[in-house]
């Protein structure tokens, strides 16, 4: 891989990370175009889940430091906790539980059996179809629970098929149950933000038992710059442009996509 490519790699993922169409689908596709072997393929996603991951940590560095407050008050059993910071805590732990769960015994499996473009196709569409049905039965006039975010957490789960998209499939969750749609998509990526972490963590970690350590570290480098910046500009975008918008430019964007993927790959 040179340097372009991993620039390029980089940039993908940090923008469809956070935007509802799916890193990993995008991920695959660029592979595809670049023809760049799949093989092995997942050490570098690590690097770039990384990447994102440190996006998060600084977009949203006072939430955190509010979470980590709130996590001190519960050790101490102190009585003047926040309720809306101890719910919020207590959800993220919660929601990324089903998520981290079935990453932790079948993630490698699900990820190896799934990465392929007819597969993302698919799913690129099945998730258009849950956007469609989380804009037609919205409420956006409840807040978040600890039941909800257990909830938002299962919807998580699809994002093991690339294609779904975390963002997409939480944020249409959270919709379903009542939140707002930028309240939705902030929890999740607070929620997402302990699968980033664990999932690159566990790819870097095979990365050194490997001894697999020898990759060019200027690809990588790059790769991890332009993910980390992309990140945090999709993540800030978005946050804004659902205060006023819906989810249906995504859903023609998936389905447009998937059209010409079909074409570019199929006919």
């Amino acid at each position: 891989m040179n340097a372009i490519q991993a620039t390029i790699l980089g940039l993908v993922q940090g923008l469809t990370e956070f935007l509802p169409v799916s890193s990993s689908g995008h991920l695959i596709l660029a592979r595809d175009i670049m023809r760049l072997p799949l093989t092995n393929s997942l050490v570098f996603d690590a690097i770039l889940h990384i990447a994102t991951a440190l996006a998060v940590i600084i977009y949203f560095r006072k939430e955190l430091g509010r979470l980590r407050l709130t996590f001190y008050a519960l050790i101490l059993r102190r009585a003047n906790i926040d309720p809306t910071e101890k719910t919020l805590f207590w959800a993220i732990i919660i929601g990324a539980l089903p998520a981290a769960i079935i990453g932790a015994v079948w993630g490698d499996a699900i990820e190896g059996l799934l990465r392929g473009t007819v597969v993302v196709v698919v799913t690129l569409l099945l998730g258009s179809i849950l956007f469609v049905i989380a804009e037609k039965y919205k409420r956006q006039t409840e807040t978040l629970t600890k039941k909800k975010g257990l909830l938002i957490g299962f919807f998580q789960l699809l994002a093991f098929m690339p294609g779904f998209s975390r963002s997409g499939s939480t944020i249409s969750g959270g919709l379903l149950l009542g939140m707002k749609r930028d309240e939705a998509a902030r929890f999740s990526f607070l929620m997402g933000l302990p699968i980033m972490l664990g999932a690159g963590g566990v790819q870097i970690l095979h990365l050194f038992k490997g001894g697999a350590v020898s990759e060019p570290i200027m690809p990588l480098t790059l790769a991890f710059v332009f993910a980390f910046a992309s990140g945090l500009f999709a993540i800030h975008w978005l946050l804004k442009f659902l205060k006023a918008n819906t989810l249906y430019s995504f859903v023609w964007y998936r389905v447009i996509l998937a059209i010409l993927i079909t074409a570019w790959f199929f006919l």
